[in-house]
């Protein structure tokens, strides 16, 4: 579902991408719509998500630049000496022409923006951290590439070590925070929705391509403020690319990663419309401990908000708790925030943060995750 986070955080001048005026003499970006980004008005020239295709690895961990959209998105939950943390860092392309331009006289020229969004939840201290950077695509700034695959924007990235078992390494680092970070698989990827091909509304081509790795082990060291931590969890990472996805009526979605301490994981999203009601298009997949999965419908899916929290910088009310009870799952769930400011506030704002998944009877810890919360603002 980080396809939807671009509609809301990717503050894209047009005319950096097209003419030859170097960086410094930019003025500044302008925010642009959901519908914008993700609708599928003025789509002419881009490749559309449509159909099941055949994924081909390690060709579909790099780029597709024939369509409009497409991230890199691993978030994850870890223990240290000093207490538990959250982490995210996410990797976002964006076109702003459907295909590849003729030659330009400007190095600085290019079609494809690059973003990246870094944050650190320290549930021991309460204090949230979040960075963004966004750069072009051009002269080495920022890109993507399948072999070896590596994203990355000036010194933030992710990268392979291990091609044939796509263990990762992955680099951030701010005046605050860092991160860096070894990624391994414990299990297969999956391909979510029908054969990978995620379907969000009526409209055809209103989908992505997507698939996840759901258990990464994650090991290395937290930077926070000059200190240095070793750390150890767990990570969970989602790939898709699009065109559009966007229904005119979907308003905003609550989107859930879960990773049990049974070795089960649980992915589920619920689309808003502007009527209250939720989106026939929500859905979710059960991984069983043998990475086995069940994909989950609508109809099988009931969460219940518990809970809200209003954040005074930003006036926005979140929910902060949800019952969720899914078809065929032994346990109903408590999923509750592992602290509450994790809201980002890059233009607009949006919360995504680390969660703690209970039983809702017995209320034992069954595990961890991540949540994120969009169309809650003004």
């Amino acid at each position: 579902m980080k396809y939807l986070r671009l509609s809301l955080l990717l503050p894209i001048c047009l005319s950096c991408a097209r003419d030859q005026i170097p960086p410094e003499q930019e003025s500044a970006p302008q925010s642009l719509s959901l519908q914008s980004v993700l609708g599928g008005d003025n789509l002419e020239g881009y490749v559309r998500a449509e159909a099941p295709r055949t994924f081909v690895f390690p060709q579909d961990h790099g780029p597709h630049p024939e369509f409009r959209s497409e991230w890199w998105y691993i978030t994850g939950n870890l223990e240290s000496t000093a207490g538990p943390f959250g982490f995210e860092l996410t990797f976002f392309r964006q076109a702003t022409t459907p295909s590849k331009e003729e030659e330009h006289p400007s190095a600085w020229h290019t079609n494809q923006i690059y973003m990246a969004h870094a944050a650190l939840s320290d549930i021991g201290q309460n204090k949230f951290y979040a960075d963004e950077r966004l750069s072009r695509g051009a002269l080495g700034l920022a890109g993507a590439q399948a072999k070896p695959f590596k994203v990355w924007l000036d010194d933030w990235s992710i990268e392979s070590l291990d091609a044939e078992n796509f263990v990762m390494h992955l680099k951030v680092k701010t005046k605050d925070f860092g991160l860096n970070l070894q990624l391994e698989p414990q299990k297969d990827l999956i391909l979510q929705g029908d054969q990978g091909l995620s379907r969000k509304g009526h409209k055809q081509g209103n989908a992505s391509y997507y698939y996840s790795f759901t258990n990464l082990r994650a090991e290395g060291t937290i930077h926070r403020q000059g200190e240095a931590l070793k750390t150890s969890g767990k990570a969970w990472m989602d790939r898709e690319w699009s065109s559009s996805v966007l229904e005119k009526n979907q308003i905003g979605w609550d989107w859930f990663a879960l990773a049990f301490d049974d070795g089960r994981e649980l992915m589920l999203y619920q689309l808003r419309q502007d009527d209250g009601q939720i989106s026939p298009f929500s859905a979710g997949t059960i991984v069983e401990i043998d990475g086995q999965t069940r994909k989950l419908k609508r109809e099988d899916i009931e969460v219940q908000i518990t809970k809200w929290w209003t954040n005074p910088a930003s006036q926005t009310t979140y929910p902060a708790g949800w019952r969720i009870k899914i078809a065929g799952f032994s346990e109903e769930l408590l999923v509750l925030p592992r602290m509450a400011d994790q809201e980002l506030r890059f233009g607009l704002a949006y919360w995504e943060g680390a969660v703690e998944i209970r039983h809702v009877e017995e209320q034992e810890k069954l595990g961890y995750g991540y949540a994120e919360l969009t169309g809650y603002t003004k």
